[in-house]
């Protein structure tokens, strides 16, 4: 009788458990975040930084490989310095050339962003050769025959100082002339462009900046004032990408992987030209450098292919700026600015043509 009654009790409490009536309407009692007012993040205290990125800004070209073509022009020239000769015509039935750039990040932090940039663009003039076989500027004749390239290597290092404002910094090293791969240039001939911005990074939507540059985009070494802008409309569909007075464009975005700019871009640089040039011995052809400049008002129309593969087509119109050159006196470089009177020793210039560039690019994620 004693053994049954542990079994009994085990049976009576069984039962108990089994009868109980199951509540449906109890449920899970939600978690009251209020107890986590008085808590603080762990780097509450830390400085915080404003980034590069604007919302909706046409994607970042990491690698892009294109190919330019304008179509028919005259070149024309006449001496002005020592050298008394004749004005002299060239018809060129287009130019052409391979346009390689890169912009590598290598440093990437809330405080400081290092970027690698290079480029290798090249021009090289298809010229009617039954009215004018010999060209007699040793200057003409030359970029005729071998063509123009530049070879430049730089960085951008964008700094932010706090949640708002930043420092925006690029320098590159140009080496421009009539070289190639069998007359490699001189690196004595570098030419160095800086550009300075301080600015302010008003939204996720809109950035804008001014400061100095040091350039060659006129042709002749310049310092200049430029200012910056990136902005994006509160629809996305609308917005502006400039950088005053090198380029300017407005931006019509259809949907997130097909965009329109419309704008412009002034391009330039100065290139020796006596490396190849066999009259280089000549009194008045030695240290010779062309001061080329040229204004682009064009459409472009990106879209991507697959992922961050990107096209890019670009077609418009070419207004020629500059196209003289000058002598170096000691082999050295002067600044001439816009208001300079040093004479040139040919004046030159390129008649106006259309133009068109296609290239396809790995762009930023």
């Amino acid at each position: 009788m004693i053994k049954s009654i542990p079994l009994f009790l085990f049976l009576i409490f069984s039962f108990k458990a089994i009868a109980q009536p199951q509540d449906s309407t109890i449920t899970e009692q939600e978690e009251d975040f209020s107890m986590y007012d008085n808590l603080d993040y762990v780097d509450q205290g830390a400085k915080r930084f404003c980034t590069s990125k604007v919302i909706g800004l046409s994607p970042q070209k990491l690698i892009s490989i294109g190919y330019d073509v304008q179509g028919q022009t005259d070149i024309s020239s006449s001496s002005v310095g020592m050298l008394n000769q004749q004005t002299e015509f060239s018809n060129v039935r287009f130019s052409h050339g391979l346009r390689l750039q890169g912009n590598i990040p290598v440093l990437s932090r809330n405080n400081i962003i290092i970027q690698v940039i290079f480029n290798y663009l090249e021009q090289r003039y298809n010229y009617d050769q039954t009215l004018l076989p010999i060209p007699t500027y040793p200057f003409r004749r030359t970029i005729l025959q071998n063509g123009i390239r530049s070879t430049g290597l730089g960085t951008t290092i964008f700094k932010p100082l706090n949640e708002k404002s930043f420092l925006l910094f690029q320098a590159t090293g140009d080496n421009n002339g009539d070289y190639g791969w069998d007359n490699l240039p001189d690196l004595v001939n570098t030419r160095l462009s800086v550009a300075a911005i301080w600015g302010k990074k008003v939204s996720d939507r809109k950035m804008w900046g001014f400061g100095v540059s040091r350039t060659y985009r006129a042709g002749d070494l310049n310092y200049i004032p430029v200012f910056l802008l990136n902005w994006t409309a509160a629809n996305g569909k609308w917005g502006a990408e400039m950088l005053l007075p090198a380029r300017a464009n407005v931006r019509r975005t259809f949907n997130s992987r097909n965009i329109l700019l419309l704008g412009y871009e002034l391009e330039g640089q100065t290139y020796r030209i006596d490396s190849r040039n066999a009259f280089s011995a000549l009194p008045g052809y030695n240290n010779l450098e062309l001061r080329r400049s040229e204004l682009r008002v064009k459409a472009t129309y990106e879209f991507s292919l697959s992922g961050f593969i990107w096209l890019s087509f670009q077609a418009g119109f070419r207004y020629n700026y500059s196209f003289n050159v000058d002598t170096l006196p000691n082999n050295n470089d002067f600044f001439r600015g816009f208001t300079g009177t040093q004479p040139y020793l040919f004046e030159g210039k390129l008649s106006n043509t259309f133009y068109s560039l296609v290239s396809l690019n790995l762009v930023s994620p």
